[in-house]
């Protein structure tokens, strides 16, 4: 009787027991079920759901890349974020696994980028957000599908002006953005630091004597100015101007802040379509100074050290910004709403002055057909960075935010920098005339370019 009873207890517990789980399971997705209906966030849902990687990468002369790799909020109210969503998982390999890397070449990017506008404009909620943009952005949107703009004038050199009887492919082009009205940046400039042909750069071994050099080209990036606004058409100025230096580049798009994005893009289309031979490219604005001496020995150190690693294709230095987020004071020239942009910044390089590889600038130049335009130029570069997986290296010597504390003011203090901007054309001439004085270079002929230090992130874009 004992046994017949235990055998019993058996049964009853082998059948209730599973039963019972289920209906606690039921009860359980119940209680989710109507707090999702009610809108009510279950206590266990974290802030802000992402997965994170266990660290950061954190390699010697690289900015860190950020913890999170993979986000599940998509930034739905962010216009630019959407747009760009689409153009992204278009090309995610682990999305589409089958898409070859040949097919990814000879993919129509453009394609791909208007269709992402397309859809994504016939959204309701899209169109709202768009009419809720301010009005210069509204009509950075408006234009922002376009890439192609005629070539008013342009250098009669290849890829720039040039020295008189070169023949070797150039070792550097300064490729300096400017406006019609910036005569005077762009003469000085033509005075010191970016005469085209060969320059000699700073003795590495005062003892030894050993020298080096490298040729240099020149050109200027220029869009048009209103005409309405100036009250006066200067183009005829400037065919003067580019008849005699043979270093204006201008296309037909009206020379704006938002639209200095478009030199970048349309500069790199122009140097990959003439197959421009220039080892490193120097993009920078027309009120910088720059230590071309120090530059040219500089890069060919670097360019030792990048052929032996093969990494010449990913190469870019500059003053390196990490972490920035986008500037939401609407007074700022910089002011990027919310609405049309969400989420931190990726690193990227200073625009005041960055030198990268004329291969860079060719991958840079396909990348750019699959990332929809962004107002901030820099930031734009550094957006096309990313996705190429390549990372901008930050070196002290390029002084894009001037100065810091009372440096400028100690002795040779020109002479440890690469670039400093925010100099008038009356100071580039002074100070280009001071760094040749004889007794200066003597005096700094062994003074080392500035320490690296540890990078700053800098929330300004």
């Amino acid at each position: 009787m004992a046994q017949f009873t235990c055998r019993w207890r058996n049964v009853l517990i082998c059948v209730y027991t599973p039963c019972f789980l289920m209906l606690l399971l039921f009860f359980h997705a119940g209680i989710v079920v109507c707090m999702r209906m009610a809108g009510v966030k279950a206590p266990w849902t974290p802030e802000n759901p992402q997965f994170e990687a266990p660290g950061t990468l954190k390699n010697r002369g690289f900015a860190p890349l950020p913890q999170v790799f993979w986000r599940n909020d998509l930034h739905k109210e962010a216009f630019w974020n959407q747009l760009q969503l689409a153009v992204d998982r278009h090309f995610n390999p682990i999305l589409h696994p089958n898409m070859t890397k040949k097919g990814l070449r000879n993919s129509r990017f453009e394609s791909v980028v208007r269709q992402s506008f397309s859809e994504a404009t016939k959204q309701e909620n899209m169109r709202k957000t768009f009419h809720s943009l301010p009005h210069h952005i509204q009509r950075f949107v408006n234009h922002m599908l376009r890439r192609s703009y005629p070539i008013i004038l342009q250098p009669d050199g290849e890829c720039g002006t040039q020295g008189k009887d070169e023949k070797k492919p150039p070792l550097l082009l300064f490729a300096i953005k400017t406006a019609e009205l910036n005569f005077k940046n762009r003469q000085a400039i033509r005075q010191s630091w970016g005469k085209a042909g060969w320059v000699a750069g700073q003795k590495r071994n005062s003892s030894v004597g050993e020298e080096v050099g490298g040729s240099v080209q020149r050109v200027f990036l220029l869009g048009k100015e209103n005409s309405d606004d100036l009250g006066v058409n200067i183009s005829q100025l400037l065919k003067m101007e580019s008849k005699h230096y043979g270093d204006i580049l201008q296309w037909d798009f009206e020379d704006t802040f938002f639209n200095l994005t478009l030199k970048d893009v349309l500069f790199w289309r122009w140097f990959s379509d003439l197959h421009c031979r220039a080892v490193f490219v120097f993009k920078g604005d027309d009120d910088i100074f720059v230590n071309t001496p120090r530059l040219i020995t500089y890069l060919w150190d670097q360019l030792e050290t990048l052929q032996a690693n093969k990494s010449l294709k990913d190469f870019m230095v500059g003053e390196v910004i990490g972490a920035a987020e986008p500037d939401r004071a609407d007074k700022s020239k910089y002011f990027i709403p919310e609405r049309f942009y969400s989420g931190s910044y990726p690193s990227y390089a200073g625009g005041g002055g960055v030198v990268y590889s004329g291969l860079l600038a060719q991958r840079l130049n396909l990348m750019s057909r699959r990332v929809h335009l962004y107002p901030i130029d820099d930031v734009y570069v550094g957006m096309c960075m990313m996705r190429l997986n390549a990372f901008p290296v930050h070196h002290p010597a390029f002084l894009t935010f001037d100065f810091p504390g009372k440096e400028e003011k100690r002795p040779c203090s020109y002479h440890k920098i690469l670039l400093v901007h925010k100099r008038s054309p009356e100071q580039i001439v002074r100070l280009w005339a001071d760094l040749k004085q004889t007794q200066t270079q003597t005096q700094c002929k062994d003074i080392p370019l500035s320490a690296d230090v540890k990078i700053k992130d800098k929330n300004l874009p």
